[in-house]
């Protein structure tokens, strides 16, 4: 191949579930030409990330190598996969190649950052392709959570690649194309090279269940409701929101959607014309007006977000509705891991309010969007390919599944965030490490994981904050006593006293015993000045807060 080799690294999304973000190149090591698969988001968490927006992948190694991107082609419109497209346009600067409805949701997402929705490119399924470069890309419609979600299809001058994207082998899917083994047989019937494959559900044993298999229980459900009914599950499974409203109206229920993201997601998919036969709905501002037995609310906030539809009415009000005794919720949704606290939380104010909460636990009300091991299984037998590189899934579920592969027969490899594989040989080869990482959208500015914002505002709600200030005069000497101010932490220590005054008497001593040579070196009277309060705190009340000095000079 002349020196030429087939590279996949991923930036995202190997070794965690979320912020997808994927790369293969196809030239001499160095020079390769890219294209990019998928960027994503994943969402932040009061513990690691507090104050956080949005978490995306660090994309810096692309940005160095802005040039040789051919193109970003992405698999589907969830946020872990399209989220952070409007954020890194401008950095990244190539075409976007998406199907229909998720064009839609990648435009809108553009439009927020004033960049025009040319470019997106609207791409049709297989057998239609994209040239990228050295790379043809198709389309391979598959069944997932979301309308049109695909695999693709990536032939190179070193052999053909299928990325499968989130996918489940569902041939009732209701929104969206079946799972087609004679198509996915075909496609694979040239070889293909490496199988680059969605890991999330790999423990679990048993095949995974139809989307068409939930309506029959939520029909029940809903029809046995004798007061409002309330359901949540994740805005873009359009499937189940249609299920979860054909269920209200076939129970003689208005059906109210609320929630941004709920309504979005319809409104795109209908305009996309992937949705069809969706029952009418009314305006929340109406939703009042309805008999409260009539009534069925399609609402946002499966995962426990506190600014979504479920939490506001669990906390009490949302839209002039408001929950009462008897009322039904149903949580139509599988709850992420990270996302359990949250989920409670809504779940325990929603029983606080006498309201009855159904939940998934025993499998009635949701059916998950990702193939579980029998189906992996099935999906490498159709496809046969000869190397398996998981992806989409924690380390573990990235090692079972390259378990899996071995024990089949195949080559597979475990490739974290930062590995650069090549795949062009018979066996894949880890040929370099790149730096990865995490970039956090703060309000409207991103910062690097390690730029030390969140680090510190992590530091400050854990041991509280103390601002020290002085003042000296034109001859360095403290013009009256220093002062503070407390954030965060007890008004009163293990003296009884008041936490300021004994800071405050402790640090006039210590400016009192400086000499010459530390009061007229700020550096050195600022450390001086922060062991000393980080010492008094330690001993008042058991904690060493973070210290803020400021020091003034009469000139």
């Amino acid at each position: 191949m002349s020196g030429e080799r087939l590279i996949y690294l991923p930036l995202g999304g190997a070794g965690e579930i979320g912020m997808n973000c994927y790369v293969y190149g196809y030239g001499k090591p160095g020079r390769e030409r890219l294209i990019v698969v998928d960027l994503g988001v994943t969402f932040p968490d009061m513990d690691s990330s507090p104050g956080v927006d949005l978490i995306l992948p660090d994309i810096t190694w692309l940005k160095e190598n802005r040039d040789r991107i051919e193109a970003v082609f992405i698999t589907h419109a969830h946020e872990d996969h399209v989220g952070a497209v409007g954020h890194t346009f401008e950095d990244l600067g190539a075409r976007i190649h998406c199907r229909a409805f998720t064009a839609n949701i990648a435009r809108r997402k553009l439009e927020e950052y004033g960049v025009e929705g040319k470019s997106v490119k609207t791409a049709s399924a297989w057998p239609a392709t994209v040239k990228a470069g050295p790379f043809e890309v198709g389309f391979l419609p598959i069944s997932h959570s979301i309308p049109e979600s695909s695999a693709l299809v990536i032939d190179s001058p070193a052999g053909r690649v299928i990325h499968t994207g989130d996918f489940k082998l569902d041939p009732t899917p209701l929104v969206g194309e079946p799972w087609d083994p004679a198509l996915w047989a075909e496609v694979a019937k040239p070889g293909v090279r490496a199988l680059v494959c969605d890991s999330t559900n790999v423990f679990s044993e048993h095949p995974g269940r139809s989307e068409a298999s939930v309506g029959p229980a939520v029909e029940d459900l809903v029809a046995n409701a004798k007061n409002m009914v309330v359901a949540t599950t994740f805005a873009s499974n359009v499937a189940r929101v249609k299920t979860l409203a054909e269920a209200g109206e076939r129970a003689g229920r208005s059906i109210c959607l609320m929630g941004r993201a709920m309504r979005r997601m319809i409104e795109a998919s209908v305009e996309t014309g992937v949705l069809k036969g969706f029952p009418k709905v009314i305006a929340p501002e109406d939703a009042a007006s309805i008999p409260r037995e009539n009534l069925m609310l399609l609402v946002t906030g499966s995962q426990g977000e506190r600014r979504a539809a479920s939490a506001q009415l669990a906390r009490g009000k949302y839209h002039g509705m408001e929950l009462r005794e008897g009322d039904l919720f149903l949580f139509s949704s599988k709850t992420i891991p990270g996302n359990e606290r949250g989920v409670i939380r809504i779940m325990n104010q929603l029983s606080e309010q006498g309201v009855d909460v159904v939940d998934d636990s025993d499998g009635q009300y949701h059916v998950s969007g990702h193939a579980n091991r029998p189906d992996l299984e099935t999906m490498q037998t159709i496809v046969d390919p000869q190397i398996v590189v998981p992806m989409h899934g924690e380390h573990r579920h990235l090692r079972e599944h390259t378990k899996l592969a071995q024990a089949r027969g195949r080559k597979g490899v475990l490739a974290v965030n930062g590995m650069m594989i090549d795949l062009s040989g018979n066996a894949p080869e880890v040929v370099e490490y790149i730096e990865t990482g995490r970039t956090y959208l703060d309000g409207s500015v991103q910062i690097g994981a390690l730029d030390g914002v969140v680090r510190d505002r992590i530091r400050m709600a854990l041991n509280g904050h103390v601002v020290v200030t002085v003042i000296l005069d034109e001859d360095d000497e403290p013009l009256g006593e220093p002062w503070c101010d407390i954030m965060g932490l007890p008004e009163t220590g293990r003296s009884h006293a008041p936490l300021i005054e004994v800071l405050e008497e402790d640090l006039s001593q210590y400016l009192g015993r400086a000499g010459a040579k530390i009061l007229t070196d700020d550096d050195k009277l600022e450390d001086g000045l922060k062991k000393v309060a980080r010492q008094t705190a330690q001993t008042e009340i058991g904690k060493k807060p973070e210290v803020t000095v400021i020091v003034s000079r009469l000139t």
